[in-house]
């Protein structure tokens, strides 16, 4: 009888030393989580203030006063904007497959602008 009890007790001893070994293991992993948070975040506000400077960056860069300063640049000079005589426009129209319960329609003509080429 005593031999039983001491058993039990033992098991009892060896679960109770289990579930408290995968507590200390999990309290240990989310300390873990909870120290690496301040590192991201201060790596997400160095991502945010770089993805800013670099829309300014972009902005400048696209501003028409550069633009200007970039076409009046040598390198630049075979560039130029189309005429209406180079620009040609191409209609498609789309049609959706027909229900039975539909009468024909066709939808409003999409139109594209292609320029055809430059002239040197």
């Amino acid at each position: 009888m005593l031999k039983r009890a001491f058993i039990q007790l033992a098991c009892c001893i060896g679960v109770f030393g289990c579930c408290l070994c995968s507590y200390v293991n999990t309290q240990n992993a989310v300390t873990r989580l909870r120290l690496e948070i301040p590192i991201l975040s201060s790596e997400l506000n160095k991502l945010k203030e770089q993805n800013n400077r670099l829309k300014y960056e972009i902005d400048l860069f696209e501003s028409p006063e550069h633009l200007m300063q970039l076409a009046r640049c040598s390198e630049f000079s075979h560039l130029k904007y189309p005429t209406l005589q180079e620009v040609f426009t191409v209609s498609e129209t789309v049609i959706l497959p027909k229900s039975p319960l539909e009468k024909e329609k066709s939808l409003p003509t999409l139109k594209w602008n292609l320029a055809i080429g430059a002239k040197q």
